[in-house]
């Protein structure tokens, strides 16, 4: 659905005002302290006194499904989801898919409830009119960016990001990379006319790519690792520094809506797991390795340059993310005008979702 609305105009929801986020710690802050004992309306248990002041959380589902790309997710891998909320009575269900774009379209036809993505993936979903909601944000860290690049194969005769000009580019359209290709084009003085692009998933283009039948592509890790120490891939211009407000969790407005207190566990628990993972990167590297089938050596190289941590919605994230959306309308490449405003919570339940630790600056 979403790569037909790549290539067609489609009616884009029309503009609400929703401003973010006055009183959010403040009000965050609050609802922690009165919530301390958990149950699942789902499931039966014995009733028993609750202690003085606790609060019982009732969850409106028994399955949590989550998205991922074939990338891999840590998260997934370590199983701190599972260890979490099985004792709670839920069960979590992983579904693999190629990049954001693909987890995007199947969370629109309700197959998955939340997931992982680039900050270009929710824009097009939006505007295709899927009812998404941004959960949270993706830390930006000093590593940022240099785990994706527009890379040419050892041989190439292209020396400069200036002399793809007229040159066959391939990448997702609607990913990350996509956003990535048009803010570097700018530096150089290039339209995204410019270049002749070809959409295709990274799983599908690295084979071609080290087959020598890729002229320019634009990737991340593992794949832009796996060229690189491999095959010898040379990169035009990596990420660092493009102007992306970085990736986020989303999920449906439904679930969203209806799983408040589910959220805010699941939120904590992918935190916490992003500061084990950063103060732990080699061990990440061990555990990564076997399930994606890379070499040691190279996950090492992945998860040393890769950000595992995430952070609350603010007003400032979301006016990055507007940008990113004008950018696209500016190009053409959006039919319409679309207002990230549309794709938010309101104050009062992203406070109810978003632990502390997401509003820390640490």
């Amino acid at each position: 659905m979403f790569n037909n609305f790549l290539e067609t105009k489609t009616t884009v929801i029309s503009k609400i005002a929703l401003f973010v986020i006055p009183g959010f710690v403040a009000l965050s802050t609050t609802l922690i302290s009165c919530t301390s004992t958990v149950s699942n309306t789902n499931t039966a248990t014995n009733p028993k006194a609750e202690p003085a002041g606790a609060k019982t959380i009732t969850f409106k589902t028994k399955l949590l499904r989550i998205g991922y790309q074939s990338s891999g997710d840590l998260v997934r891998v370590r199983g701190v989801l599972e260890k979490r909320l099985e004792p709670l009575g839920l069960k979590v269900e992983w579904s693999q898919f190629a990049q954001g774009p693909q987890l995007m379209e199947a969370m629109n036809v309700g197959k998955i409830d939340i997931g992982s993505v680039g900050e270009t993936p929710p824009i097009f979903a939006q505007a295709a009119g899927a009812k998404i909601v941004y959960l949270a944000g993706r830390r930006l860290g000093p590593n940022s960016g240099k785990g994706s690049a527009i890379a040419v194969p050892k041989n190439s005769p292209i020396k400069t990001l200036a002399d793809i000009k007229g040159q066959e580019v391939v990448f997702q359209k609607g990913s990350a990379s996509h956003y990535f290709i048009i803010q570097a084009l700018k530096e150089v003085g290039l339209k995204y006319s410019d270049i002749k692009v070809l959409s295709m998933p990274n799983v599908e283009a690295r084979g071609a790519f080290i087959e020598g039948n890729i002229p320019v592509w634009v990737t991340g890790d593992p794949h832009l690792a796996l060229v690189q120490k491999l095959h010898g891939a040379r990169v035009l211009r990596d990420a660092t520094n493009i102007g992306t407000p970085g990736g986020y969790y989303v999920g449906t407005r439904e679930f969203a809506k209806e799983n408040p207190e589910l959220l805010r566990i699941v939120l904590e628990e992918i935190d916490k797991n992003g500061q084990w993972a950063e103060a732990n990167r080699k061990e990440v590297a061990k555990l990564i390795a076997p399930v994606l089938k890379i070499d040691l050596p190279i996950q090492e190289i992945i998860s040393g340059r890769a950000t595992y941590r995430i952070k609350g919605i603010t007003s400032e994230l979301m006016k990055a993310q507007q940008s990113v959306a004008d950018l696209f309308y500016n190009e053409k490449i959006l039919p319409k005008k679309i207002d990230v405003q549309e794709a938010l919570l309101t104050p009062q339940e992203y406070a109810a979702i978003t632990p502390p630790t997401l509003i820390s600056e640490k």
